[in-house]
């Protein structure tokens, strides 16, 4: 259907790629887009737009970013060649029974029932997300109904990866003999909890890429939340203090018991708990008198409870007055909620889960709330994915984070001095990207503690530092889970965060959250200040004696104080004029430490003066002569595109040709550039490796964020992570370019500058293929 003009729902143009897409996301959260009050529109969809769109032309809202065809179903178990898809047949709501609902007398745990997909542990988040409407409602907006304002169209709202996104769809569900293939109610005519989950399948990019999972991860993206896990047989001796601090701070709590053999899941025990079964923690509280520390629980079911001590209808409430037990809102009834001693809930329970939510997950007048920090980064082979502390040479190439904890926490009961905070590593994308055969990596992060004489200097720490340094703290195993989370508590002081892989060389991307007090600052240590140091050009000594003929023979000799002498021979062709000018052709072979491959052309027409000023310019020489001492750059010269971006960079009048003094500068700089090049060419391959280029970069004068050397890695260095001669001089020369560039924009000097689109596409064009005259080299 042809869109009107001006419509909002019409998609902006966004330039592809992960580092436009992530410049263009920071900017946008600046302008508040992706809180929840400004959520982002997953695929550019306006919810409200085209539902008014669809009620004026009378049509029903068609989803063609997520179409009711197989593709939406899966890619192999429910892929195009799977019998299980043949008689799938797509209906909404009104085609399925004649009295839908969005929602029947209020939502709650029997409004969620599996279909034939292996994502219960969707379903298990959803029924928690039931049990609070506040939080439910922020999910599953209100006022969505199949009577008044229906238009088939329906939006959601999910916490993804530091953003809030609001996710439009149809109502055109999978079924199959008129009965709803996955996620259905237990009354027949409620559909949303069935929409909601193809909400949540649309944002992963099929129903099949929900197959199995863990679930937090459905919790975190309904709340926005930081999860925590405790094994119970090693959980920390403060685990009742961190319980309940965390219900104080507004978190969510859950817990379970694994069940070893799969085929005896959701089995009740003798004392009334379920293995493998979640459950909600709902309070925390210590019975002074008695000293007993006690714990409150909810089976989702609503009903099968626990039947041992201070379970509803023990002897243990007989001890305590009618005011105690209001204010524990004690009630002997089967309702699925129950109370355990602190110990019994250690004995019967595997694991315990703790989502801390972050400060815009609920909006309340609680005192405690945690503050979170986002952290978006990538690994990139050859660059910044340097894999676990198992390997040195690549592990300090990963992305680093600056922590600052600055003061200790407020607990009069405790006496040593520490900070508490969470570090959470979340991957992203893969669960989406199963289809093209993505797997979790496995993942983890090691914290160290920056010496005082280091403190405040954000620069990307050396690999020497790692090898003679300790982690403070680390997680407590890499893992492949979607996230790895821990909770730590270390004195104030500055600290690194290095997450990674656990091999190296694996791509990928990740956000890092951090949850932390108020008092606390975290810091992204790559996004450093940009400088570069220009060396000034020097006069340039020239001679030149002509013995005219009709075939003229020219000796040019160039003496530079720094380089060895140029050898030029010239075979002009004359033309005699009465204004006695000649024009030379230059031809020009240099021998030199380097062995640069070059051909000089020498112009305007020479005039025979002493006033001669000649100027030259570049094109490169196939099979130049090599001196013996560079036969480990192994090289046959620069390529046509380094010559040009040489030029690119020397030429400051706009010629496209290079003066004397533009050239002895030139020299100089790639003189300078061998140098560094061949310190990390130690095994003289003729090539560096791609992790080294950081280092490289830097002795060459260079500051740059993490971003650009991901992007330098991937443009120069080839399938074996190696960069040659002629790439890194091509990197280190239009580097130069840029940043005189820059420096020539900013006149004041504050570090920012503003371009025009024209002047944005003139310098990228000109830093790039120097188009000025060098076609005609």
């Amino acid at each position: 259907k042809k869109k009107k003009e001006g419509s909002r729902d019409e998609m902006p143009y966004t330039p592809s790629g992960f580092f436009c897409d992530r410049l263009i996301r920071e900017r946008e959260r600046r302008d508040g887009e992706g809180s929840l009050n400004k959520p982002v529109r997953f695929n550019g969809q306006d919810f409200c737009f085209q539902r008014q769109e669809c009620l004026q032309t009378k049509n029903l809202f068609e989803d063609e970013s997520f179409p009711a065809t197989v593709e939406s179903l899966g890619f192999k178990e429910l892929g195009h060649k799977s019998n299980k898809v043949k008689n799938i047949v797509w209906k909404r709501p009104k085609e399925i029974c004649e009295n839908p609902q969005f929602i029947v007398g209020g939502a709650s745990r029997t409004d969620i029932c599996q279909g034939d997909l292996g994502d219960c542990w969707l379903l298990a988040a959803i029924a928690c997300l039931t049990l609070n409407e506040k939080l439910l409602y922020r999910v599953v907006p209100q006022e969505q109904s199949f009577s008044e304002g229906y238009a088939g169209i329906f939006h959601f709202q999910f916490w993804r990866y530091g953003d809030w996104v609001d996710v439009v769809i149809d109502d055109r569900i999978p079924t199959f003999n008129n009965q709803l293939v996955f996620t259905k109610s237990a009354e027949r005519n409620e559909f949303w909890s069935a929409l909601l989950e193809k909400a949540y399948a649309k944002l992963h990019g099929s129903y099949e890429a929900l197959k199995g999972g863990n679930t937090t991860e459905a919790m975190e993206d309904f709340t926005g939340g930081v999860t925590e896990f405790y094994e119970m047989k090693e959980a920390p001796k403060e685990l009742y203090k961190i319980m309940k601090k965390a219900l104080e701070r507004g978190s969510l709590m859950g817990c379970s018991i694994d069940s070893l053999v799969p085929a005896r899941f959701e089995t009740r025990t003798v004392t009334g708990l379920v293995k493998g079964h979640a459950y909600s923690v709902t309070a925390v509280e210590e019975h002074k008198d008695n000293k007993v520390r006690l714990v409150r629980l909810r089976n989702p079911w609503g009903q099968v409870e626990w039947n041992g001590p201070w379970s509803d209808n023990s002897k243990e409430w007989t001890s305590l007055s009618k005011s105690e037990k209001e204010k524990l809102q004690h009630q002997s009834a089967e309702d699925g909620e129950f109370w355990m001693s602190f110990e019994d809930f250690k004995k019967n329970y595997t694991k315990i889960e703790i989502c801390n939510l972050t400060p815009d997950a609920l909006e309340d007048d609680k005192i405690h709330k945690w503050t979170v920090s986002v952290n978006e980064g990538r690994w990139v082979r050859g660059c910044s994915a340097g894999g676990c502390r198992n390997y040195p040479d690549t592990f300090w190439t990963n992305p680093q984070y600056r922590l600052r904890l600055l003061e200790e926490d407020d607990d009069p009961e405790d006496n040593e001095v520490g900070c508490t905070f969470v570090v959470a590593l979340m991957q992203k994308n893969r669960r989406k990207e199963r289809k093209m055969g993505a797997n979790l990596f496995t993942i983890g992060f090691a914290i160290y503690e920056v010496s005082r004489l280091m403190h405040g200097n954000k620069q990307h720490m050396q690999k020497d530092f790692f090898l003679f340094n300790s982690s403070k703290a680390r997680c407590k195993s890499y893992i492949n889970l979607r996230e790895v989370t821990q909770r730590f508590r270390l004195t104030p002081g500055e600290y690194v965060i290095i997450p990674s892989t656990y091999e190296p060389h694996q791509e990928g991307e990740f956000i890092l959250l951090s949850r932390f007090s108020l008092s606390l600052y975290l810091s992204l240590c790559l996004s450093l200040s940009l400088s570069v140091s220009l060396s000034l050009p020097l006069s340039l000594p020239l001679s030149l004696s002509v013995s005219p003929s009709l075939s003229l023979s020219v000796s040019l000799c160039l003496s530079l104080s720094s380089l060895s002498s140029l050898s030029l021979c010239l075979s002009p062709s004359v033309s005699l004029f009465p204004s006695l000018s000649l024009s030379v052709c230059l031809s020009l072979s240099v021998c030199l430490s380097l062995s640069l491959p070059l051909s000089l052309s020498l112009s305007p027409p020479l005039s025979l003066s002493p006033s001669l000023s000649p100027s030259l310019s570049l094109s490169p020489s196939l099979s130049p002569p090599l001196s013996p001492a560079d036969k480990d750059l192994n090289t046959e010269g620069f390529s046509l595109e380094s010559c040009r971006s040489m030029i690119a960079l020397m030429d400051m009048d706009g010629t496209g040709r290079l003066n004397l003094q533009e050239f002895r500068h030139l020299w100089n700089k790639i003189k300078q550039w061998q140098g560094i090049f061949k310190h990390y060419n130690a095994d003289q391959s003729g090539s560096i490796n791609s992790y080294e280029m950081r280092n490289a970069v830097n002795d060459a004068g260079f500051r740059l964020n993490n971003q650009l050397y991901d992007i330098i890695t991937m443009r120069y260095a080839n399938e074996n992570m190696n960069i040659d001669f002629d790439s890194f001089i091509s990197c280190l020369v239009r580097l130069e370019a840029m940043f005189r560039a820059f420096q020539a924009f900013d006149q004041d000097g504050d570090g920012t500058i503003r371009l025009s689109v024209l002047e944005v596409s003139g310098e990228a064009f000109s830093l790039h293929t120097n188009s000025l005259n060098t076609d005609k080299l």
